[in-house]
């Protein structure tokens, strides 16, 4: 991967939303951060926000790790595609341990100032997840 710095920040970012270590999270998100999940109509607010979304998904899975696939960005706008993965170890959306494991993409936008995120709008594939732990009926 190259070394520009807003590939760089997004490694780091990563480490956070992998490791949920609170000191990164206050040195790469701004307190006033606004970050939006499919799941809640009001966007939760800065690190402790992230932190809050992160938990959501490590109470269903565990083991839960993102790796960044692709990234693009111009000026302080960022848009990243995600591969996550874990495996079903606790209750999701109301939905028991099944133990299987999961795959799913996630985009998710970045806005950015004063080399902080300021703004996040994340796009996890949520239907595909279901799909995969027995919750919704896959096609076919």
């Amino acid at each position: 991967m190259m070394t520009d710095p807003v590939n760089t920040f997004m490694l780091r970012f990563v480490q956070f939303i992998n490791t949920a270590d609170e000191k990164l999270g206050e040195e790469l998100i701004a307190p006033n951060a606004e970050f939006f999940v499919p799941y809640q109509s009001e966007p939760l607010i800065g690190p402790p926000g992230w932190l809050a979304a992160i938990e959501v998904m490590r109470g269903g899975f565990p083991d839960i790790q993102w790796r960044l696939e692709e990234l693009i960005f111009e000026g302080e706008k960022i848009a990243a595609r995600y591969t996550m993965r874990g495996t079903h170890e606790g209750a999701f959306f109301g939905v028991p341990a099944t133990g299987r494991q999961i795959t799913v993409q996630t985009m998710n936008f970045y806005d950015m100032a004063n080399g902080k995120i300021v703004g996040e709008r994340g796009q996890p594939d949520l239907l595909g997840l279901l799909q995969q732990i027995g919750a919704v009926p896959a096609p076919g």
